[in-house]
């Protein structure tokens, strides 16, 4: 659905003006979306996890662990498919966050995935540039993910880092010089953008991020002591098709949380590069761009 056609629907929780800004920018931030007493019971949820993670050696279907995690101090860097393993991810994913998608997708909406990341003031938890669209193709670039600050979340404790206006730009193929999967822009294609027109998307804990699946973005190193986390789910419009093998579906995976089941496929003329077969499974972002296995 074009977004002239989406703008002809009624708001449900968003103005006229932060759905144009995010149709105009390929991105959009709302501070305090998320009431602190949900915020607290989201944390308390994540520590648990965090306090399970202790007990694992390895990445798996659950966690994905960074090198160097052990039990003293774990080092995860993601719980998989948040959604399925606990109702309170699922219940804001199904509820408050899928009123947010469905202005700006159009009022038929499907869920993708979620996932709750990680930072630990390690040193290494940067993530370079990239675009989430290489990493699951479809007919048309609706799909969009939307984030939530659990903490206080600025530069210093690895805010979203978006490029304005990049979601009408070209994607990028994600691939080193010998054609090998990285997830995200080579040196040299960095070098080809304007970073200082980067907006560091920062905010209160309860703010969520909203960008496009063709805007470029990253995230700076945490200085923050204590880990950050970041719970991200991602939706589409109904009629934007997936084409190639999700890389970690849940059991919610293409649910239909408004509206109706489309009948025909919306295709974005524009190509998109087709990432690795994840049929055979999937690890993390940070797995690749930290080049650990070949993915």
């Amino acid at each position: 659905m074009k977004p002239e056609l989406v703008l002809s629907h009624a708001p449900r929780v968003l103005t006229r003006s932060q759905r144009e800004f995010y149709f105009a920018n390929g991105y959009l931030g709302i501070q305090r979306f998320v009431d602190a007493d949900t915020v607290a019971a989201l944390l308390a949820v994540t520590r648990a996890f965090i306090d399970e993670s202790r007990f694992v050696t390895q990445s798996g279907r659950k966690f994905d662990v960074a090198p160097g995690h052990t039990a003293a101090k774990p080092l995860l860097r993601r719980l998989k498919r948040p959604d399925e393993q606990h109702p309170l991810y699922w219940d804001i994913a199904k509820g408050a966050l899928a009123e947010v998608a469905a202005d700006l997708v159009g009022p038929d909406l499907i869920y993708h995935h979620s996932k709750l990341n990680f930072k630990w003031h390690d040193g290494d938890d940067k993530v370079e540039w990239h675009q989430d669209i290489t990493f699951y193709p479809h007919t048309n670039y609706s799909p969009l993910t939307i984030g939530i600050y659990l903490h206080d979340t600025d530069i210093a404790s690895g805010a979203l880092s978006v490029l304005p206006g990049s979601h009408e730009g070209p994607v990028f193929d994600h691939r080193d010089a010998r054609g090998n999967w990285t997830g995200c822009l080579t040196e040299a294609e960095t070098a080809t953008l304007d970073l200082s027109r980067v907006d560091y998307v920062e905010g209160p804990a309860g703010t969520i991020t909203i960008h496009n699946s063709r805007t470029l973005h990253a995230t700076p190193p945490s200085q923050r002591a204590g880990g950050r986390p970041l719970l991200l789910h991602a939706y589409s419009s109904a009629d934007a098709i997936a084409y190639t093998p999700h890389p970690d579906p849940s059991v919610h995976a293409y649910e239909l949380l408004r509206g109706k089941r489309a009948t025909h496929a919306h295709h974005d003329p524009r190509p998109c590069p087709i990432p690795p077969d994840w049929s055979g499974g999937y690890t993390s972002i940070f797995a690749a761009q930290s080049r650990e296995a070949a993915e």
